[in-house]
């Protein structure tokens, strides 16, 4: 859901700093949770390669974080969540997003070297087995977008650059296919086509969570890979436009692809409580209608969530969306807006009655095949 500002992409110049080296290290102690988690869901976010398919670093992402170095609460936060993987995107569009993105994977790859001693880059899948073993966090770099690809030689250009994720479409309309908000879905066009098979053809994974119903489709139909839905919720739980239909859940399963589970409030439930049961329901219904194997968990959010930003800040987020986003007086989701979310949602599943196999595949298990079948390694 995050939007990069202009002032924000712009501003890389403030995030230049020497680029400290790469360097193996033995894994830092881990801090015990909060007290009150079970030692069956402590072994199992433990023993599990969590991945969260839509976690910016920070929602809030000015220069007053980027540009200076972790702190030590920071650093403590993301050591000790129990997420090993991060996909870092936010939305970009517009005549300068190509400008807008070089700036984004300037700062950003630059502040996870800087920070080399808590994030290491993901390359290919095995950097997510790395990281895990390495106690650090792998940042999976993406957009939530396409608008930066003028050409489809541009996908290659922006893979080496790192980027390893691309929504085709964020809300609206661009040249590849129609957002979830717009009124008309004309689906994926003929250059969006060439996208894909651009996107295809390096090993960049394909994400249709903002796309409108008919464009999700068409993506799926068209890619030669499975792709991904990695943050958005079933509409057959909650009607919003941003939520996914059983008929493209069904034809991502069928493509061999995986939905992310979202916590942003307004596409879990209309109707309070809306808490983590609410949130898991979501998880059993893509479980009931297409097997264990396609589903995961995409947060939208920071560790934090959105409901510790600033004013400023919450009303700009609200600001950048249309009336029909609907969203609430809170944004997150009871109990999943804390660092140690992933915990919960967990001790949740284990209330369902799922086993530790289908537990560790909807933590990270399912999306670790997707990104390795798209990657390699």
């Amino acid at each position: 859901m995050s939007v990069l500002s202009r002032r924000q992409a712009l501003a890389a110049a403030v995030a230049v700093a020497a680029t400290a080296p790469f360097a193996r290290a033995a894994a830092p102690r881990l801090a015990p949770p909060p007290k009150g988690y079970s030692r069956r869901a402590i072994d199992l976010v433990r023993q599990s390669l969590v991945i969260d398919m839509l976690a910016p670093l920070k929602i809030d992402m000015g220069p007053e974080f980027y540009a200076v170095p972790l702190s030590d609460k920071d650093a403590a936060e993301f050591r000790n969540c129990g997420i090993t993987g991060f996909h870092h995107a936010v939305g970009l569009g517009g005549p300068d997003a190509h400008e807008h993105a070089l700036s984004f994977f300037a700062i950003w790859g630059n502040y996870v070297a800087r920070n080399s001693h808590v994030f290491t880059a993901v390359d290919k899948a095995a950097d997510l087995s790395r990281a895990k073993a390495d106690g650090k966090c792998a940042v999976i770099m993406g957009l939530q977008n396409a608008d930066h690809f003028r050409r489809p030689t541009d996908v290659k250009f922006f893979y080496q650059l790192g980027q390893r994720c691309s929504q085709l479409t964020y809300n609206s309309q661009n040249r590849i296919g129609s957002g979830s908000t717009e009124r008309v879905d004309g689906g994926v066009t003929d250059f969006g086509a060439s996208i894909i098979e651009a996107m295809n053809g390096v090993g960049m994974l394909i994400d249709v969570s903002h796309s409108g119903d008919r464009t999700t489709l068409d993506a799926i139909a068209i890619s030669k890979k499975p792709i991904a839905i990695t943050h958005s919720n079933c509409r057959a739980l909650i009607d919003h436009p941003r939520v996914k239909t059983d008929e493209a859940i069904k034809a991502l399963a069928a493509k061999g692809g995986v939905m992310g589970i979202t916590g942003v409030r307004n596409f879990v439930s209309k109707t309070e409580p809306t808490g983590i049961a609410q949130l898991a329901d979501h998880i059993d219904h893509v479980v009931k209608l297409v097997g264990i194997d396609h589903v995961g968990i995409g947060s939208d959010a920071d560790l934090n969530g959105y409901d510790d930003v600033s004013p400023e800040m919450n009303k700009q987020l609200r600001g950048a969306y249309k009336d029909s986003y609907a969203f609430r007086e809170k944004i997150d989701v009871d109990g999943f807006d804390h660092p140690y979310k992933i915990y919960d949602l967990t001790e949740e599943l284990i209330r369902r009655k799922y086993s530790d196999a289908n537990i560790k595949a909807v933590l990270g298990g399912n999306f670790q095949r997707l990104l390795a079948s798209t990657w390699g390694g």
